[in-house]
């Protein structure tokens, strides 16, 4: 089983279970990347020729992605790791929470960089209503995973485990990080920041494999647990979603005062809604927000599998050969790295 406490018996990758993970795991390792390689310095050309709500949005970014990394990986170290069996699972989580780290390594370089006031900017996830509702949003789910009585073997301590894997892994990484990305890389797309852009790209690349290990891990434990198979519970998965897209709509008011670019709330709110919709697939559910992606010019990495619908116990087409690949693999729309 994947979900419990792991005993000295649990300690050996071979004969090995969830071989997705290790695929996974040396797929990350090939991706590698140190922030220092990025001249960073030669963005602040454009810089000094951007506009104040420019600047307010990369700030405004910083200002999340910078705590973010880190309550991510508070989440993994807590919520996820200590209730995992696999040990391929918990190679790959190694290399997750390094990476996390080596995100925020790289944020901070970029603080480092360009002209910001650093208290200013750490201070705005703490000001900004919309970004302090996003962290007590996500601490909630954190802070019951700490707790003395979560008890993974029992059908509410994996329920427990669930609700914070798709709070941290679906909505945080998988929602939130990537309507940020998609602000960042759109400066890119108009030739400034390019560097900027390049760093970003990076931290995409390690985002959707983090993506495809959550998305795994719930596949997992749903399709091992069948006790969670109700529709009291996807229905609650679904609000979890649902709620973290509200918040992120407030948030893109706050990141988007006037527009920029191109750019303005609504724009990137429908996109939130897409992605929301994608992810709401991907764990086997139905859309709810029906809306079309108008960042068309973001192009795709084939970052998720076609999964498994398990709350309506269908197969859509869904075969995982020995590496963890899928045969018909399913597009997804995420920024492809360069």
């Amino acid at each position: 089983m994947l979900l419990g406490k792991a005993s000295p018996e649990d300690m050996n990758l071979h004969p090995m279970r969830y071989k997705w993970a290790y695929e996974l795991y040396n797929q990350a390792v090939r991706n590698t990347w140190f922030p220092h390689e990025i001249p960073l310095g030669e963005d602040l050309i454009d810089w000094k020729d951007m506009t104040e709500d420019e600047r307010h949005a990369v700030k405004f970014l910083m200002a999340f992605f910078n705590p973010a990394e880190l309550i991510v990986n508070r989440s993994l170290a807590l919520g996820v790791y200590p209730y995992l069996k696999s040990p391929e699972c918990h190679l790959y989580l190694a290399k997750q929470m390094w990476e996390e780290a080596n995100h925020c390594v790289a944020f901070e370089y970029v603080l480092e960089t360009f002209p910001f006031d650093r208290d200013t900017i750490y201070n705005i996830h703490i000001d900004t209503p919309s970004m302090f509702a996003k962290e007590a949003f996500i601490n909630k789910y954190l802070i019951r995973m700490t707790e003395d009585d979560i008890d993974i073997e029992t059908v509410e301590g994996k329920k427990d485990f669930i609700r914070n894997l798709v709070a941290t892994n679906i909505v945080m990484e998988g929602v939130w990080f990537y309507t940020g990305f998609m602000v960042a890389l759109s400066f890119r797309q108009r030739n400034k920041l390019r560097n900027f852009g390049s760093m970003i790209n990076w931290v995409v690349r390690d985002e959707s494999l983090h993506l495809k290990f959550g998305i795994n891990l719930i596949q997992n434990a749903l399709e091992e647990n069948e006790e969670l198979l109700t529709e009291e519970f996807a229905n609650e998965i679904r609000d979890i979603v649902i709620e973290g897209v509200n918040l992120e709509v407030a948030y893109n008011q706050d990141l988007f005062p006037r527009g920029i670019l191109g750019l303005n709330a609504d724009y990137v709110n429908q996109y939130v809604m897409y992605i929301a919709d994608r992810r709401l697939e991907e764990l086997g559910l139905a859309p709810h927000y029906n809306v079309t992606n108008p960042a068309k010019w973001m192009t795709t990495a084939n970052d998720v599998y076609e999964l498994v619908n398990f709350f309506e116990a269908q197969n859509t087409s869904y075969e995982v050969d020995a590496t963890g690949h899928s045969k018909e693999e399913k597009k997804t729309d995420t920024p492809a790295a360069e």
